[in-house]
C-alpha cells in the first residue's frame, strides 16, 4: 500500500515486541528546540538540557516542560519557588552536552558554564541565551516516567549574544536535538 508516493511500513501495536522502539525511532525523527532547565533547591543550583518544553498562552503568559520524574532537576523545580529556561543557540551546543550528561555533579555544576541570576529570585539564566523565561509553577501533572511543569511566567529577556544583539548584528540561530543530537541551523 502506498500514502503520497511512500510505501507504507507496518505499524506496531501497544503490548507488542517492540512498539516502545518504534515509538521511540519515531519520536527521534521530531526536531526540537533545546534550552537548560534551572531551579536553585537546598542553596544549589540545579540545571539540566531540556528539549520538551513549550509555549502554552501568551495571556497570561504561561510555559510547561517535560522533566523525568526521577531526575534531581524534577525534584528541585517541583520545590524550588521559580524556575527559568533559557533556550540555547547553536554556539552552545557545548552547554546542552554537558548539562544533558547523565551523573553530572550538583557541586560544580555550573564552574565552566557563563550565567548571571534573575532579579526575581536569583535562578540561573544562561549568558548569551536566544531567550530565558522566568516561572513560577502553578500545575503539576504526572505523565507516564515525567512531569508535565505548567507555569507562569513572570521574567523574560534576551541573552547577550556575541558582538551583542540589538546592535544590528546578525543574531544566533536555535540550536536543535534532531535524530538523537545536536544540530544548528542552516
Amino acid at each position: 500500500m502506498e500514502l503520497d508516493g511512500h510505501a507504507q511500513q507496518r505499524s506496531e501495536r501497544p503490548g507488542e515486541p517492540g512498539f516502545s522502539d518504534a515509538y521511540r525511532g519515531l519520536a527521534e525523527e521530531l526536531a526540537s528546540g533545546v534550552a537548560v532547565v534551572a531551579a536553585r533547591h537546598r542553596n544549589r543550583d540545579h540545571a539540566v538540557t531540556v528539549t520538551g518544553w513549550l509555549d502554552v498562552s501568551w495571556d497570561p503568559p504561561t510555559m510547561a516542560v517535560s522533566l523525568f520524574e526521577e531526575a534531581r532537576i524534577c525534584e528541585a523545580v517541583e520545590q524550588a519557588p521559580s524556575w527559568t529556561l533559557s533556550v540555547l543557540h547553536r554556539g552552545q551546543q557545548g552547554i546542552a552536552s554537558w548539562l544533558a550528561s547523565p551523573g553530572n555533579p550538583v557541586d560544580g555544576l555550573l564552574n565552566t558554564v557563563a550565567f548571571r541570576r534573575t532579579e526575581y529570585s536569583g535562578t540561573v539564566v544562561i549568558d548569551e541565551s536566544l531567550a530565558w523565561f522566568e516561572v513560577v509553577t502553578e500545575q503539576i501533572h504526572t505523565a507516564a516516567t515525567h512531569r508535565l511543569i505548567v507555569g507562569r511566567v513572570v521574567a523574560m529577556g534576551r541573552g547577550r549574544a556575541p558582538g551583542g544583539r540589538g546592535n544590528g548584528a546578525t543574531p544566533e540561530l536555535p540550536l536543535v536535538h534532531w535524530a538523537r543530537s545536536f544540530h544548528g541551523l542552516l
